[in-house]
């Protein structure tokens, strides 16, 4: 059985790896960041790029298709979260972040903006694999139950059309809810169309006819 491949991470940081000698802070999250790093490639993560948090980061994640999306901010992380979760709203993916800010303020919304784990503080490498496999785990989790709750909705949507064009029906040619029914997925089989496509068709016409 081939191992399954090393999960595709982009980085989202500041350029920090290389800080000002008397900028100590940023010394302090300049280690932090390496630590970040070492753990990932320890754990056989394939770290595919290290990008800044702009305004091209929707455009670069679109290009490079990620599996997971780390943010490894300092005191900046709001804003550097706002960037993240607007770069992944239309495909979305986990997001993981590590920082040092002990305000914790913020955490509820970055949950609820899409943010899969939001981890402070302490962060050594060989806690950065454990880490991610939760995280991963919980994404999956949700986007489960994120497809199950919108196709309860679809489901819900496309019966509410069928009772509707039954209801034209019946009302037009004096047929019961049987027979109804059955020139609805008649004429469904017949076209190759989903009984809900040719709902929708029906009330179109009688809408567009008055």
């Amino acid at each position: 059985m081939k191992p399954a491949p090393a999960l595709r991470i982009v980085i989202v940081a500041p350029d920090t790896l290389a800080p000002e000698p008397d900028d100590e802070p940023a010394w302090w999250q300049a280690e932090r960041s390496r630590s970040l790093r070492i753990g990932l490639l320890e754990g056989g993560y394939n770290i595919v790029a290290v990008l800044p948090p702009d305004a091209f980061l929707p455009d670069r994640l679109s290009q490079i298709q990620p599996d997971m999306v780390i943010v490894d901010a300092e005191s900046e992380a709001r804003d550097t979260l706002e960037h993240v979760v607007f770069a992944t709203r239309d495909a979305r993916r986990p997001i993981v972040l590590f920082t040092e800010d002990s305000d914790t303020s913020g955490v509820q919304d970055a949950i609820a903006a899409g943010v899969t784990a939001y981890v402070v503080a302490g962060l050594a490498p060989e806690r950065v694999k454990p880490v991610l496999d939760v995280a991963m785990a919980r994404f999956r989790h949700e986007e489960s139950l994120r497809r199950e709750l919108a196709d309860a909705r679809t489901q819900l949507s496309e019966r509410k059309l069928v009772e509707r064009a039954k209801g034209i029906l019946m009302s037009r040619h004096g047929c019961s809810e049987p027979e109804a029914y059955a020139r609805l997925r008649k004429a469904a089989m017949d076209k190759g169309l989903k009984l809900a496509e040719v709902a929708q068709r029906l009330i179109d016409v009688s809408e567009m006819l008055g």
